[in-house]
């Protein structure tokens, strides 16, 4: 088998490979996406909404409301 090259990646030189910029770094080249966490908060954020009982979702329009109506008058 080593002479077909599979003592290259089982042995230790196959244990040595991993991340060329050390644990946890990305490789050069990879696309990072910023705002994938963005997407991921509105999704949670609309099951939560749509999870509640219709009691908390009328509450939460009211005092969304009252709220219009104090900046209304602040302004």
């Amino acid at each position: 088998m080593v002479e077909y090259g599979g003592g290259i990646n089982n042995g230790p030189a196959g244990q040595v490979g991993g991340n060329p910029g050390g644990a946890g770094s990305p490789e050069l080249g990879t696309p990072v996406d910023f705002f994938g966490t963005v997407g991921n908060t509105l999704n949670d954020a609309t099951a939560f909404v749509s999870s509640q009982p219709i009691e908390v979702l009328i509450l939460g329009v009211v005092i969304v409301f009252l709220g219009l109506v104090v900046l209304r008058r602040a302004f």
